[in-house]
């Protein structure tokens, strides 16, 4: 029998590293509430990230939520179809309408020329996921928002780590969610994060957060959206780790790129000026029935893979069907291999000779 290999595994800290900082809320008794280990995260997340602002959250979801809210986002949100569904939930929840824009099939991510073309009167923003962690064109969106008076709101939720043009990924549009999930190659068990630009966005979010009331002044409707101490403690014990993660995880994605240039397969292109996070390693068959059989030859031999992301999130069956082809055939045709720091060589061997014998 085989060890399984899952597609992920949470990075965990030394057990001793992570109770350092319980123990600290423990003794203080402050378990909540924006408490001292939570503010010392989001100062030292400020500074690795270079934001001028960033709040935390209790997870990766009320981020997007809180984000929308916090601009007064209504109407048409155009977004992408290949994304996580909490993307499209988001703004779904706070009563917006989603526009599906199709994917450039060379990054994934949206693609401008398609956002432009479904902007009309009632378009007020545009949310679109840095897909992998790799960048959007950011440069063209900014263009097609300052020319249409869009916000933009970047699902960053694959992006911690990511550099463009030498800034973190998280430093563009006006403003960029992050996840803290367990499956993230930062986190917190569970959380989140919102990067703002202006105190005032930062004022009116820690408002919301916070059932929009301070002490006895009630001032706005608000949510409970608060990232607790002992998350807080596992997000400041797993970030002095997070180069050593990234740097095994490139590790493994070069090991994969080597072994697969000789397979009839194909990659996202990161675009240039990127420094790359290597938060997953997705790959694109020729067509689904390929697809479905490695999944199953892979499996056999106790190698899990995932679907990210499937399916296109146009076909959802609680959203208006509008037809985004190039994400509808990339969703169907797109695997992810196991990838998480700690994967030694034997294991990288095990996930190659299964892809490779499913293809025979």
């Amino acid at each position: 029998m085989y060890e399984p290999i899952m597609v992920t595994r949470t990075f965990l800290p030394p057990q001793e590293e992570y109770l350092q900082w319980v123990r600290q809320a423990l003794d203080s008794h402050v378990l909540t509430n924006n408490g001292p280990i939570h503010k010392k995260l989001e100062e030292a997340l400020r500074l690795r990230l270079g934001a001028d602002h960033l709040l935390l959250t209790s997870n990766g979801t009320i981020a997007l939520q809180l984000a929308i809210r916090t601009f007064g986002i209504k109407g048409k949100v155009i977004t992408t179809p290949f994304s996580y569904v909490a993307t499209v939930s988001s703004i779904l929840w706070e009563g917006c309408i989603p526009v599906f824009a199709d994917i450039d099939p060379n990054t994934c991510c949206i693609d401008p020329a398609c956002i432009e073309e479904l902007i009309d009167k009632d378009t007020t923003a545009i949310l679109a996921t840095h897909v992998y962690g790799i960048p959007c064109d950011v440069e063209a969106i900014e263009a097609i928002a300052l020319r249409y008076g869009l916000k933009v709101i970047y699902d960053g939720a694959h992006a911690f780590g990511t550099l463009y043009k030498g800034k973190s990924l998280t430093s563009y549009g006006d403003a960029c969610t992050l996840s803290f999930h367990a499956t993230k190659l930062f986190h917190t068990v569970e959380g989140g994060a919102v990067v703002l630009h202006s105190e005032a966005h930062e004022k009116k979010m820690r408002l919301q957060r916070s059932f929009g009331h301070i002490g006895d002044e009630h001032y706005e409707l608000g949510i409970n959206g608060k990232m607790s101490e002992m998350h807080a403690a596992m997000g400041m014990a797993v970030l002095p780790h997070i180069e050593v993660v990234i740097r095994d995880r490139k590790r493994i994605s070069g090991s994969y790129d080597e072994q697969i240039s000789g397979l009839d397969l194909c990659r996202p292109v990161i675009p240039e000026n990127t420094k790359y996070n290597y938060s997953y390693y997705p790959i694109l068959f020729a067509d689904e029935s390929r697809l479905m059989k490695a999944m199953k030859g892979m499996a056999e031999m106790d190698v899990h893979t995932r679907r990210y992301f499937y399916p296109s999130l146009n076909q959802l069956p609680y959203v208006e069907r509008t037809s985004t082809p190039v994400s509808e055939q990339i969703a169907t045709r797109v695997l992810c291999l196991p990838l998480y720091a700690g994967l030694d060589e034997s294991g990288i061997e095990r996930v190659m000779t299964s892809l490779r014998n499913s293809l025979v």
